[in-house]
Parts: structure tokens; C-alpha cells; sequence
């Protein structure tokens, strides 16, 4: 039992990681319900790398990372719009293109710069174990926003996840709430980022979120499982990184999606079995 419990007991720093992961994983539970249903996991995914090459440049500036996450989520979800609005390009095509864009272009100042030579790890992959008090109460407040945006535009979001044409017939703005929802999903990668990285941060977006989808089928239930599988990978992933000496954001996420594949195997399990009853 101790190696279970130990080394959140006696190190500050697991203590701190954990709580981290425990923000994070209620926030990204939240939105990533709504990138689930919607089918929104390629913005989701291109939300994630966009922000690199802000974060390289901010770094390269001596900035705060998270000045350069929020300029690059800001550009991938301007660009996006402006592109679509003054061309025949689809969605899908505008997202494409930016992304693989922004990709590059993150790529070329990482490996132009002497200066990230040693940190391009935790830009990556996030830093778990080194979480500050600032990063935490960054990620308290996104949550409290994300908690207020979403009881603020519960039907709207319900609407626009199943039908944008009865979203229009109620009365609401689809179109306007689709950004706000696509900022939500911005802010969520600009502030875990620093804790898991910005090539794992789709992950805890997804997976947990994918759980919750497979199990239940009100909102508010894939939210409460997505929270649970989110917290309960945080919790063993951190153990497998302190004992195992893995990547502590790629443990965490890996465990998450491990989650999901045995329950989706659950669930094909028990659907194959009913039918055959029936």
C-alpha cells in the first residue's frame, strides 16, 4: 500500500503534480466532451501543435511560454476563420494547412535556436514534476472559466453538438457559439500545455473524454466518467513515472488511453453478447 501512497506523502513536487493533473484533467473533461461530439478532434489536434511555434518564439524572446501558447492557438483560430470567410475552402482544408504550417514553422525555430536546445522536451512533453504555484493557479482559474462558460451555454452547446440547424431555430447564434466553444478548447491547450505538453494535451482531451461517450449518453454522465478516468490516469500514471522513471505526461496520457481501449473492449464485448442474445 505504500507504494501507492509514499510518494504523494512525502515529496512536495508529486504533491503539486498531482493537483496539476487533477485541474487538468477536470478541465480537459469538460471541453473534451464537447471536441468528442461534435467531431472536432482535428481543430482539437491542430490546436495542440499550433501553439508550438509561439511557445518557441516566446522562449527564444525570454517570454512567458504561455504569452507565446495563446498567440499561437490565437493565430491557428484566426487564420481558420479569415481563410474560410474569404475563399471556397472548407473547414478541414483551413485547419489542414495551418496546421502543418504552424507545425513546421515550430519546428524551424526549435532546431534554429541554441536556446531550446534543452528545453524542447519540456515544451513537448510538458513539465509534471516541476508544476510552480503560478502554473497551478493558472489552471484553477481556467477551470472556474470553463465551469461558467459551459453553465452559461449549456443549451446552445447541447444544440450545437447534435443539430446547428435547430441551434439557429431556437434562436441562438450557431455560428457564434461555435467560436466560443473553439476558444474554450484554445484556452484549455494554452494553459495545460505547461503541464503535459503540447503533443499530449490532445490526448487528455480525447481519451477521457472517449470513455465517458462509451459509457454513457447524457453530457453531464460523460463529463463525471471523463473526470474520473482523467484523475484516475493522473494518479497512476505520476506512480508509474515516479517508480518506473517514465516521462511523467507521457505516462499519464498513455495510462488515459489505455483506459480507453479496455473499455471499448468492455463495451464491444457486452454489445456482441446482447446481439447474439437477441
Amino acid at each position: 500500500m505504500g507504494n501507492f501512497v509514499d510518494p504523494f506523502l512525502h515529496n512536495g513536487f508529486m504533491q503539486r503534480a498531482l493537483l496539476a493533473g487533477i485541474l487538468v484533467s477536470l478541465t480537459c473533461a469538460i471541453v473534451g466532451t464537447y471536441v468528442v461530439l461534435r467531431g472536432m478532434a482535428f481543430i482539437g489536434d491542430a490546436l495542440a501543435h499550433g501553439v508550438l511555434p509561439g511557445v518557441a518564439g516566446a522562449m527564444i524572446l525570454g517570454m512567458p511560454a504561455m504569452l507565446g501558447a495563446a498567440v499561437g492557438a490565437a493565430v491557428m483560430v484566426g487564420g481558420v476563420g479569415f481563410i474560410t470567410a474569404r475563399s471556397k475552402l472548407s473547414n478541414d482544408t483551413a485547419i489542414g494547412l495551418l496546421f502543418i504550417g504552424l507545425l513546421a514553422l515550430g519546428v524551424v525555430l526549435v532546431s534554429s535556436s541554441d536556446k531550446l536546445t534543452g528545453d524542447l522536451e519540456s515544451i513537448l512533453f510538458g513539465q509534471f514534476l516541476g508544476v510552480a504555484h503560478s502554473d497551478l493557479l493558472a489552471q484553477a482559474i481556467a477551470l472556474v472559466v470553463v465551469l461558467v462558460v459551459t453553465v452559461f451555454a449549456a443549451r446552445p452547446f447541447l444544440l450545437l453538438c447534435f443539430d446547428g440547424d435547430l441551434t439557429r431555430a431556437m434562436g441562438y447564434k450557431a455560428q457564434w457559439y461555435h467560436r466560443l466553444m473553439l476558444l474554450l478548447i484554445a484556452g484549455t491547450v494554452v494553459v495545460s500545455f505547461q503541464t503535459v505538453g503540447s503533443l499530449l494535451v490532445f490526448g487528455m482531451l480525447l481519451a477521457p473524454a472517449g470513455v465517458g461517450a462509451l459509457l454513457a449518453k447524457r453530457i453531464g454522465t460523460m463529463m463525471l466518467w471523463a473526470s474520473v478516468v482523467g484523475i484516475a490516469s493522473t494518479y497512476f500514471g505520476l506512480l508509474a513515472s515516479y517508480h518506473f522513471s517514465w516521462a511523467a505526461g507521457a505516462s499519464v496520457v498513455l495510462t488515459a488511453v489505455t483506459i480507453f481501449f479496455v473499455v471499448f473492449t468492455g463495451v464491444s464485448i457486452r454489445h456482441s453478447i446482447v446481439g447474439d442474445r437477441s
